[in-house]
């Protein structure tokens, strides 16, 4: 009986390696066997009898809890239980692609400056010691909600002044475990009802949700609480007309729908269920005053990884179509399958925190590269409707290779479909991570997002991309604030962030992450920036993209001026139309052109196995005066693959690196492609190098 019983115990852990091995080694060229949600549901919960709130301006002020340096609500693996607890290899990993997208992500257009912008809660009055800040926000007609782990809740105008001080998003109850602040907030503001819902969890499966009952955050809420059933880990929102919509980490991942129209109401609220997916899913989040379609579902988003799950690389899209009248007929189902360019699923392995580099430090932040990240906006143009969204994946040019992979999708009446797709990263040797994105109602998008590296404290910059620039581009990336520390204690960093588009306008973005200010184990501070794209006429048509190659123009771009904090400030010359598409100046005069005046390559060692390689392009006028504010692009070629942008400075140069070539490649050719300047020509035939190390147009880079 003992050798039958050890004999059973041996195949069973040879079944288990033989699984391990099947599910793939991490190698993104390598399919998985095909992993598919199996939905049950829905699932019908109890009905919440709602109380009433105090008035949020009659609340105590949130005082700072007793120093704790703690990781607070670890992120739920739901793969632990495999015999790799989930890593399938990707721990593992050596000479990743590099993204494909990353040659064609930068366009020659400009990213505004900031409007202006302004602290929000940070540590000690946060939680005093814990990380990650889940830092989220939303913005209405009249105020800005931000909200911080645990929980704080701050209530701000339009200007950014606040209107009370932070306080406990529990203190909005008497009784119940909603009291209590766990975290994991998430505000939204609903434009079709102009309301407010403030949300967290608690430590037993627990939903805690606040309407409020007027168009005033400072006002009474509706308070509801909610048993789910499981710990609703990592869940966001999305509002809806027929439902407020969640998403959650649990046992498995789970969608929800809590009935909205009651909540409104104050009336007692019911939710109904879907549990079964393998990644996590968004719900879509109405931006804008045009509802959806009568009776539209809405449409959830995740992201497949060929070497993870199976299949293809792509976005699955399912539709919630929720009956409250008739549950049984509430479906979950599958609506689109849509392959994706390749693309490496995580940056240093499943459920890896320690990834990300900072100076000054060993320790390594969390890039949360598993799941999608919030928020999954939606707008309804009329002629189509659009969704952008936003996940973080490998093979980047960074320092561990985070970079960004967003997308747009559309449906103009039959289905949805893939508009547009790009990676967010100039190859400057940073990482990037922890990404929000949103359209405004031209159909502009805006991307914030975290940037650090091993050179580099995290701090916080973002992107925007004309309605009508060349499909999968953005224009290059403005500074939020810089960080100015590393964070030394915790490697949970952000967990989500999130950009808003201000209702009033329907233009104006509003960004929020976390930063610090020096180095500190968890002083975590955040902010707040605000910034429109000119030309955005809230509401007004959208230019037709066309799908243009990225590469470079000879037609002069607007350049931008860098400040102090960052600000990119236009050069005068081009204008604004009422699409929000920059208009070149008049035809430069004969005689205003700009050239290469010099081209210097280096190679340098960057590690095992790989060095990188950096050019330094000298531009200058016809007279040969050094030019400030030119946009360089170029292509690497012959051992090297990929391009870049910079733009010249005050002695007429810049610099472009193309980071972790390998040691097989003796060398690399760069090639400048354009150079472009508002108000001047490029004039290619006049190129020259007095070092002769190149013909002022291509170089070759030697291996150090």
């Amino acid at each position: 009986m003992k050798t039958q019983r050890l004999l059973v115990i041996l195949i069973a852990v040879a079944l288990l390696l033989v699984f391990a091995a099947v599910r793939g080694n991490g190698d993104p060229g390598l399919a998985a066997p095909l992993e598919t949600d199996v939905f049950q549901g829905p699932i019908v919960g109890e009905a919440a009898v709602p109380a009433v709130s105090p008035r949020a301006d009659s609340l105590a002020p949130a005082a700072a809890e007793p120093l704790l340096e703690r990781e607070i609500n670890p992120r739920h693996n739901p793969l632990q239980f495999e015999p790799d607890m989930g890593r399938r290899g990707t721990w593992d990993r050596t000479d990743l692609p590099t993204d494909p997208l990353t040659a064609s992500s930068l366009n020659t257009g400009l990213t505004p400056g900031l409007d202006f912008s302004f602290e929000g809660v940070g540590n000690p009055l946060g939680c005093n010691g814990c990380s990650p800040p889940d830092i989220n926000g939303d913005v209405g007609p009249n105020h800005y909600i931000q909200m911080v782990n645990a929980t704080k809740v701050a209530i701000f105008n339009k200007a950014g002044a606040p209107l009370l001080a932070p306080f406990n998003l529990g203190s909005l109850w008497s009784s119940t475990t909603c009291t209590g602040n766990w975290g994991d907030p998430i505000v939204l503001y609903d434009p079709l009802a102009d309301r407010w819902l403030l949300t967290q969890f608690n430590s037993s499966n627990q939903i805690c949700a606040a309407v409020s009952q007027t168009p005033d955050p400072t006002g009474a809420y509706w308070l509801y609480n909610w048993n789910v059933g499981s710990f609703p880990d990592y869940f966001k929102f999305g509002v809806w007309p027929d439902a407020y919509y969640m998403s959650a980490n649990e046992n498995s991942y789970t969608a929800y729908a809590f009935d909205r129209v009651k909540m409104l109401a104050g009336q007692p609220a019911t939710f109904q269920k879907f549990t079964g997916g393998t990644n996590l899913y968004l719900p879509a989040d109405l931006d804008g005053l045009a509802s959806p379609p009568n009776g539209a579902p809405n449409p959830f988003y995740t992201f497949k990884d060929n070497s993870f799950h199976g299949g293809a690389d792509r976005i699955e899209l399912r539709a919630f179509d929720v009956d409250w009248v008739t549950p049984g007929n509430t479906t979950f189902s599958v609506i689109a399958s849509l392959n994706v360019a390749p693309f490496t699923y995580t940056v240093c392995g499943w459920f890896n925190f320690d990834c990300a580099r900072q100076p000054g430090t060993s320790q390594r932040l969390d890039t949360i590269s598993e799941w999608p990240m919030h928020r999954f906006p939606y707008r309804n143009f009329g002629s189509h409707q659009a969704l952008v969204g936003a996940f973080v994946i490998g093979g980047g040019l960074g320092d561990v290779g985070a970079a960004i992979r967003w997308f747009e999708l559309r449906n103009t009446g039959s289905n949805w479909t893939l508009f547009q797709e790009g990676t967010i990263d100039p190859g400057d040797g940073h990482d990037r991570y922890v990404p929000s994105i949103a359209m405004d109602a031209a159909g502009n998008i805006a991307i914030g997002y975290t940037v650090s590296s091993s050179s580099l404290e995290p701090g916080i910059r973002y992107a925007t991309r004309l309605a009508g620039d060349p499909l999968g581009t953005f224009s290059p990336e403005a500074v939020l604030i810089a960080g100015g520390g590393s964070q030394t204690g915790s490697n949970r960093w952000g967990d989500y962030a999130a950009m808003g588009v201000d209702p009033s306008n329907d233009c104006t973005f509003w960004y929020t992450n976390e930063y610090y200010s020096s180095n500190s184990s968890s002083n975590w501070k955040t902010r707040i920036g605000v910034f429109t794209i000119p030309g955005c006429s809230g509401g007004g048509p959208t230019p037709t993209p066309t799908d243009t190659p990225a590469g470079p123009t000879s037609t002069p771009t607007p350049t931008a001026t860098a400040t102090s904090g960052g600000r990119n400030t236009p050069t005068p010359g081009p204008t604004a139309t009422s699409g929000g598409r920059e208009t070149p100046t008049p035809t430069p005069v004969p005689g205003d052109t700009i050239h290469v005046a010099d081209l210097d390559g280096i190679g340098v060692s960057s590690g095992p196995n790989r060095w990188q390689a950096t050019v330094t392009i000298t531009v200058v006028d016809q007279d040969g005066a050094p030019f400030a504010g030119a946009i360089v692009s170029g292509s690497w070629s012959s051992g090297a693959t990929g391009s870049g942008n910079c733009q010249t400075d005050g002695a007429g140069q810049c610099s472009i690196t193309r980071f972790n070539i390998r040691n097989t490649s003796s060398s690399a050719t760069f090639t400048v492609d354009n150079v472009s300047a508002t108000g001047h020509a490029y004039d290619p035939g006049a190129n020259t190098d007095p070092d002769g190390d190149s013909d002022g147009t291509v170089i070759v880079v030697d291996k150090p």
